[in-house]
């Protein structure tokens, strides 16, 4: 998985060709830990469909805030640089993201 910043997210995520995975998270963030392991597992059962970023949000707030991540965990799926998907809450899973890798794949 990339690790995201500010200086690099427009270049990896925005002017990017192709689906991007990006995991909004922080440390602080319980449910971002517990589904952190699964989602590197699916970064790499769908790395030929799809390029998996996450960014901590720690630092880079308002980029998240840019990009309507006002709650955590949150997945976002790109296709072209254009936003196409949202899930976020506290109640997320990684059967939810997994559904929806295999509808966008």
């Amino acid at each position: 998985m990339i690790e995201l910043t500010k200086e690099n997210f427009e270049e990896e995520v925005l002017n990017c060709e192709g689906k991007v995975v990006v995991d909004f998270w922080s440390e602080s963030c319980d449910v971002c830990l517990e589904i952190m392991p699964d989602v590197k597992e699916l970064a790499e059962e769908f790395a030929a469909d799809f390029k998996f970023a996450k960014l901590d949000i720690k630092g880079n707030r308002r980029l998240a805030i840019g990009q309507q991540v006002l709650g955590l965990p949150s997945i976002v799926f790109y296709e072209n640089g254009e936003k196409v998907e949202h899930l976020s809450g506290e109640d997320l899973e990684v059967e939810d993201i997994r559904k929806e890798l295999e509808a966008r794949a």
